[in-house]
C-alpha cells in the first residue's frame, strides 16, 4: 500500500494499493497497443488533446492546487502556481510542435535527403515528490505530443498527483492506453524497465537511483534521461546590487520549503561584500512565515516528510561540527515543519559544501576574488544549474562560460522553463528536459535518404 500523509499536520489522507502483476501486465499491454494508434494521430490532433489538458488544468487549478499541498506541503499559492506552469507548457509545445518536429532537409547527393523525427514508443518516467505535477508534466507534454505514450512511476507520497495526472489526459481526450500511472514499488521498476514493450526512460531523483536505473537502461540497450540533483552555486560578485542579490538568494532557496534540485545551495560571496549581503540575506531569512500552508499568510510550509526534516537538521548539525557557524538562532523543527538556517564560514569537506542539500539550509562561502568564486563553484560533483551576480555584463558573459553547470542565470532567479533546456552535467546526470532538445530526447532522428 501507499499511503498519503499531510506533512503539515501529519493526518493520513489516503491509501492506494500497488497493481498486482496482473494489473500491471495490462498496463503495458494498453500502452503498446495505444502507441500505434496515437503517434499515427496527425500532430495537429495530438496537440489539441494537450491544449484540452492545459485547459482542464487551469480551469480545475484550485483543487489541483489543494492537492499538491496535502500531499506534500508546499503553500497553496505554490501549488497553484504549479499547475499554472504546467498549463503554460501545454500551450507552448502545442505552439511549437510543428516547428520542432518538421523534416530537416539535408543537402548530400541524393536527390532528397532528411532527417525525420518519430516517436519511440511506450517511455517510463520515474518521478520525485517535491515537484509531482511539473515534473511529470514536462516529460509528459512534450513526450505525448512527439507520439511517445507515458507510463509514470511516481513517488509512494504523491499517488494521489499521480493519479490526478492520469484524470486530466483522459478527461482531455487522450485514448486509453496513452497515458497511465503505474502503482508499483521501487523493487518493480527494474521488471518494467526490461519488459520489451518499454523503449526508454526518464528520472528525476537521487543519484543512487540514477545509477542504478542506468545500469539498468544501459543492459538493455535503452535510452535513459537523468536528473540527478545539484548543490548549485549562486556567485555574488563585489559590484553585485546586493539588494537584489540577497532577495533573490533566499527566494531561491527557500522556496518549496528548500526542496528544488535547482536551488540556490551554496552562496559563494566576494570577501569585500561578505558582510553586507549576508546581512541582507538574514533580513529575508527573518521575514519568512512558516505555519499552515493553505493560509495564505504563510511564506514557507513543511517539508514533504519526517525522514527529509531529519536528514536536512543533520546536515546541519554535521557542518557545524567541521566549524561552520550558525548565524540563524537555532536549528530546530516541529514534525516537518523546519525552521530556515542560515551558516557561514562552510568550506569543502563539510556536509553543506559537498553534498546536496535538500531543505531549508543556505550557507555562506567566502571567496577571495571572482576567480576564487568559479574555483569554488566548479569545486563540487554536481553540476546543474548556478547563478551569477554582477552589474558587468560583458564579465557575466565570460565567467558564465567557466562555470561547470547546465545552466546560468544571470541576475535572475534560477529556474525550468519550457523555452529553454534544462538538465546538468557531471554526477547532476545527462539529456535534457524542454525546449526543443527535450522534445527531441525521445524521439527516432531518421535519416531517410532519396536517390
Amino acid at each position: 500500500m501507499f499511503t498519503s500523509i499531510n506533512p503539515y499536520n501529519q493526518r493520513k489522507l489516503k491509501t492506494y494499493r500497488v497493481d498486482s502483476a496482473a494489473q500491471l501486465e495490462r498496463k503495458l499491454a494498453r500502452a503498446d497497443h495505444a502507441f500505434t494508434d496515437w503517434s499515427a494521430l496527425p500532430l495537429s490532433d495530438r496537440t489539441q488533446h494537450l491544449r484540452n489538458a492545459g485547459d482542464y488544468m487551469l480551469a480545475h487549478k484550485q483543487d489541483l492546487g489543494d492537492l499538491i499541498t496535502a500531499e506534500m506541503g508546499k503553500t497553496l499559492k505554490e501549488a497553484v502556481s504549479e499547475v499554472e506552469k504546467c498549463a503554460v507548457a501545454c500551450t507552448f509545445y502545442a505552439d511549437k510542435a510543428e516547428t520542432f518536429l518538421a523534416d530537416q532537409v539535408i543537402e548530400s547527393d541524393a536527390q532528397r535527403s532528411l532527417v525525420s523525427y518519430q516517436p519511440l514508443g511506450p517511455v517510463l518516467a520515474i518521478m520525485p515528490w517535491n515537484f509531482p505535477f511539473w515534473q511529470a508534466m514536462r516529460f509528459a507534454i512534450p513526450g505525448l505530443i512527439a507520439g511517445n505514450v507515458g507510463l509514470l512511476k511516481h513517488a509512494g507520497n504523491v499517488m494521489g498527483c499521480a493519479q490526478a495526472i492520469e484524470t486530466i489526459f483522459r478527461e482531455s481526450g487522450l485514448p486509453d492506453g496513452v497515458f497511465q500511472n503505474l502503482l508499483i514499488e521501487t523493487d518493480t521498476v527494474k521488471d518494467v524497465l526490461t519488459d520489451w514493450r518499454v523503449k526508454a526512460v526518464t528520472l528525476t531523483g537521487s543519484e543512487k537511483a540514477g545509477a542504478s536505473v542506468a545500469q539498468i537502461a544501459g543492459s538493455q540497450i535503452k535510452k535513459s534521461v537523468l536528473e540527478l540533483g545539484g548543490s548549485d552555486a549562486l556567485i555574488v560578485l563585489a559590484d553585485a546590487d546586493l539588494d537584489k542579490a540577497a532577495e533573490t538568494a533566499v527566494k531561491s532557496r527557500m522556496q518549496n520549503a528548500g526542496q528544488s534540485c535547482i536551488a540556490a545551495k551554496r552562496f559563494i560571496v566576494e570577501k569585500s561584500v561578505k558582510k553586507a549581503f549576508m546581512e541582507r540575506v538574514l533580513h529575508h531569512i527573518e521575514a519568512i512565515k512558516q505555519g499552515d500552508p493553505t493560509d495564505d499568510s504563510t511564506t514557507m510550509g513543511p517539508m514533504a516528510r519526517l525522514d527529509l526534516a531529519e536528514s536536512i537538521l543533520k546536515q546541519a548539525h554535521d557542518t557545524i561540527a567541521k566549524g561552520a557557524k550558525l548565524l540563524t538562532d537555532t536549528i530546530d523543527a516541529d514534525g516537518c515543519n523546519v525552521r530556515p538556517m542560515l551558516l557561514d564560514n562552510v568550506k569543502p569537506g563539510m556536509a553543506a559544501f559537498d553534498d546536496e542539500t535538500f531543505g531549508p539550509l543556505a550557507v555562506i562561502i567566502t571567496a577571495k576574488d571572482e576567480t576564487d568564486a568559479i574555483r569554488l563553484a566548479n569545486q563540487s560533483r554536481y553540476g546543474l544549474g548556478s547563478a551569477l551576480w554582477t552589474q558587468d555584463i560583458d564579465k557575466a558573459n565570460r565567467l558564465a562560460r567557466q562555470i561547470q553547470a547546465g545552466s546560468v542565470f544571470v541576475n535572475g532567479l534560477m529556474r525550468s522553463d519550457a523555452r529553454v533546456p534544462f538538465g546538468g552535467i557531471k554526477m547532476s546526470g545527462f539529456g535534457r528536459e524542454l525546449s526543443e532538445l527535450g522534445m527531441k530526447e525521445f524521439v527516432n532522428a531518421k535519416t531517410i535518404w532519396i536517390e
